[in-house]
């Protein structure tokens, strides 16, 4: 199952969009575009911009991937054949999320490039905080995993492709200026506590078991 939903991201345009999107924007915003981000004009071997940027980003790219999960196997009809096929709703939910964050991955991992460019620029060479760096990636993926979650269980509300999708934003929105936010700053700083792993993981968990539960009571 999780295989069937990863081939139909890479079936459509939405893989090579959503993945392509969030790269371009981040380069232009890295290396191109005037402002405070922007690495050639701070004058620092520092890629600090890149996790200033990339959650609000992800939060209206991973809803973008979710939304159309549940609303399009009901329309086309093959959610009624997985129904009937006593699938449970747990897998479907996990393989859903789990293709979904996949690509998510797939966008963030090629981040890394900037960090090699960094490493040969920067004088002397090599004097960039790869543990930093380590860590705040480490928070952007678990980061992803939360929105992509949470765009999720927004994903089962309505029928609406748009509806979900403001749902979604909307709460990975307000969820990273409540507490997301000071997790993740607090792993961006090359230590990484186990608390914050967890916290994550927990947001995660709970979203996916939400899913589950709202799946449950619309079969009912």
């Amino acid at each position: 199952m999780y295989r069937k939903e990863l081939s139909y991201y890479f079936s459509t345009p939405i893989a090579y969009i959503v993945v392509g999107l969030y790269l371009l924007a981040v380069s232009l915003m890295l290396w191109v575009i005037p402002g405070e981000w922007n690495i050639i004009d701070s004058g620092y071997a520092d890629a600090v911009g890149l996790f200033r940027i990339s959650p609000w980003l992800l939060m209206l790219l991973c809803p973008a991937l979710t939304m159309r999960l549940f609303a399009e196997e009901k329309q086309s009809g093959t959610w009624d054949v997985l129904i009937s096929k006593r699938v449970s709703l747990t897998r479907i939910a996990v393989a859903k999320f789990a293709a979904a964050f996949t690509l998510t991955l797939i966008a963030i991992l090629p981040c890394v490039v900037h960090y090699f460019i960094l490493y040969f620029i920067a004088e002397p060479q090599g004097n960039v905080d790869g543990g930093a760096f380590a860590g705040s990636m480490l928070g952007l993926m678990l980061l992803s995993g939360v929105f992509t979650s949470i765009g999720l269980a927004a994903a089962t509300l309505t029928n609406n492709y748009i509806a979900d999708y403001i749902i979604g934003v909307a709460a990975c929105f307000a969820l990273y200026w409540l507490t997301l936010q000071e997790h993740f700053n607090s792993i961006s700083r090359g230590v990484i506590d186990l608390r914050d792993a967890v916290f994550f993981l927990s947001v995660i968990t709970v979203a996916v078991t939400t899913v589950v539960i709202i799946l449950n009571l619309k079969q009912k």
